[in-house]
């Protein structure tokens, strides 16, 4: 008659058999990874938020101020997503109209309207008067047309209300670009 074998025996695996199932795990993850940077280095390198989402103002009068998104090419902005506030807490904004975007139906977020290239947003002022400091505060987010999508961005630029009767400020970026000494 055999001799039995113990049900613990059976279950486990052998040693030499479970140590390779890790790092074969591991490399299949790296490659998946590679292939996932590879793809949206293909369609060129991932801007940062504050670059594929420039945003400027300016302001127009004592009352208004105008608050400009430039997209760049291959990114859309949501338009949902768009947020602005201003400091300080005595001047507020009024009534925020967006402009239409084009509608999408998007992987992430479903059907949304969306921006591109350029959008420009006029920001009533309450209580705001010539010649007072007002920074204004853009809340935004939007995607890669590659898949990726940007984690919410804050940006904020600092403007002069001009005087009465006087031309628009001048626009400010709130990011300015950057020299570049090696492309």
């Amino acid at each position: 008659m055999p001799k039995p074998v113990p049900v613990e025996s059976l279950l486990r695996i052998p040693r030499r058999a479970r140590t390779p199932v890790v790092p074969a795990l591991a490399l299949v993850g790296i490659a998946l990874f590679a292939l996932e940077i590879g793809s949206a280095s293909a369609q060129g390198k991932l801007l940062p938020p504050e670059e594929a989402f420039r945003f400027s103002a300016r302001a127009l009068d004592a009352r208004s101020v105008e608050a400009t998104f430039a997209v760049a090419d291959g990114y859309y902005l949501y338009r949902d997503k768009l947020r602005f506030a201003t400091v300080p807490a005595d001047v507020r904004l009024g009534p925020v109209e967006l402009p239409a975007g084009k509608v999408k139906e998007d992987q992430f977020f479903g059907k949304v309207e969306t921006y591109r290239d350029r959008v420009v947003v006029r920001l009533p002022l309450e209580r705001a008067v010539a010649g007072q400091v007002v920074t204004v505060r853009a809340d935004s987010q939007g995607c890669a047309d590659v898949g990726v999508c940007c984690p919410p961005n804050t940006q904020s630029v600092t403007l002069t209300l001009p005087q009465a009767g006087a031309p628009p400020g001048p626009l400010i970026d709130a990011t300015p670009p950057r020299k570049r000494w090696f492309n």
